[in-house]
């Protein structure tokens, strides 16, 4: 199915809007939402630098996907080969418009590879899709923090969104192989968390581990700073879903509720968990339960009811608890050092999503443009359609496969240049090391004080 262009001033300036103010709340999680979060959370002496990697994926991400991230996620195709994306640099991102005049009409490819006519211009289509690009390799730092060397970071970041990134955004969202094979994810359960915690373990293993003393203790510096960015995460996450019909429709609205609803579920049942298990709530429990209902909810937001929210916020809340705390204690995660446990909380809960979605999927959910499209429906295996938890398997794999081997490709490349992670002496300093910089000046007048780690 196609949908034309409409005719004069296609502009409907509430969907602009609402758009424009979806993009700037999941733009919130990343600046200042995530690098509070990981500033937060980890030794004081790696505070500085693991916010600042979060300030320069964001800075770096937006130029690359400017100029031609963009036409590889969602242009037309370039090769035949699943998951190819459009025309490199300055391509045209769709038929009717191109990357030289983003104030035309936005015209998006659907998953049964129909063009969907928005709107409001190119501009803000560009800019919607750019923070979930951000976000990504934003999520992938987890995984790495406290060694990574801020050079190899550097390259890292760019090399990653244009080749890694925009494979899997095409795939599944701009018209690709997946998207037309009807594989469902609906705001980035595959593309971005799946994505980003395949990515992340891969880069843990390659970089190597962290200081064997920073792996034995390494105390949030303030978990009021963390619980000041998760907060900004959670409720940015209302664009996150809440964007993702690309209209200001009913289902946005539903998106939204079943998002809070799932997170709400999945951080009691964390806490609650923790509390049998150790006999004490745990605040960085229930900001990992947080982030997990947040994660399930991704791919299923517009697609399920509010019960099967329910039904995915226990499920995200358990699966990852017990990987997490046994699975963890296993050889393979011991000797990978995953600093955030991203594989367990962005990982495992993708994957529970991403299958959930197709178990769960309510045929009646799906509104498009305010009313009911077939073109668009997603049906689940409790509704009758088996078939769809297959394909949401297969869309698991490739992404997981794919990010595998392509960010172990790419960092061997890059540590062909630069060393993919610190010396030992910049890791027993941290930030004043790395960036000549202390988190916080707390001595006489605020001067700064010379330290040998902490």
């Amino acid at each position: 199915m196609i949908v034309q262009a409409l005719p004069g001033n296609f502009l409907d300036t509430g969907d602009n809007a609402w758009q424009l103010t979806a993009a700037t709340l999941v733009g919130l999680m990343s600046i200042p939402g995530l690098a509070l979060l990981y500033g937060g959370v980890v030794k004081k002496k790696w505070a500085i630098n693991s916010a600042f990697m979060v300030f320069y994926a964001f800075s770096a991400c937006l130029v690359v996907w400017v100029l031609w991230a963009y036409n590889m996620s969602f242009g037309k195709g370039w090769l035949v080969m699943p998951g190819t994306g459009g025309n490199f640099f300055l391509g045209h991102p769709c038929p009717t418009t191109s990357a030289y005049n983003l104030e035309k009409q936005a015209i998006i490819p659907s998953a049964a590879s129909a063009m969907i006519s928005l709107g409001y211009g190119q501009a803000t289509m560009v800019y919607f899709q750019f923070v979930f690009a951000a976000i990504t390799p934003i999520i992938l730092a987890g995984a790495i923090l406290g060694r990574m060397s801020f050079k190899a970071w550097v390259l890292f970041v760019p090399l990653w969104t244009t080749f890694i990134y925009s494979v899997g955004a095409y795939s599944i969202w701009g018209g690709g192989w997946l998207g037309q094979m009807g594989v469902l994810d609906y705001s980035g359960g595959y593309v971005i968390h799946l994505a980003s915690a395949f990515s992340g373990f891969t880069a843990a293993a390659v970089i190597g581990p962290r200081l064997a003393r920073d792996r034995e203790s390494f105390h949030p510096n303030s978990l009021l700073i963390t619980l000041g960015g998760a907060g900004l995460l959670w409720l940015g996450w209302s664009g996150f879903n809440g964007g993702d019909p690309f209209t200001a429709n009913v289902d946005a609205g539903a998106a939204v509720l079943n998002t809070h609803t799932a997170t709400a579920v999945a951080l009691l049942v964390w806490v609650i968990l923790d509390v049998l298990a150790y006999g004490k709530p745990s605040v960085l429990g229930a900001v990992n339960g947080m982030i997990t209902g947040l994660v399930a909810i991704t791919p299923a937001a517009g697609y399920v009811n509010g019960i099967g929210a329910i039904i995915l916020g226990v499920v995200a809340a358990v699966l990852p608890w017990m990987t997490w705390n046994w699975l963890g204690k296993t050889a393979l995660f011991r000797k990978v050092d995953d600093t955030l446990g991203v594989i367990h909380t962005h990982g495992v809960a993708a994957l529970v999503g991403g299958i959930g979605t197709g178990i769960l999927a309510d045929p009646g959910m799906t509104e498009w443009f305010g009313t009911k499209n077939d073109a668009f429906s997603a049906t689940g295996w409790f509704y009758g359609n088996f078939h769809q938890v297959i394909l949401q398997f297969y869309g698991a794999g490739f992404i997981i496969v794919y990010n595998v081997i392509g960010t172990f490709i790419l960092l061997k490349l890059i540590g062909l240049v630069v060393k993919l992670r610190f010396d030992e002496e910049t890791l027993l300093i941290g930030d004043d090391a790395v960036h000549g910089e202390e988190a916080y000046a707390i001595f006489a007048d605020g001067q700064k004080i010379p330290v040998m780690g902490d």
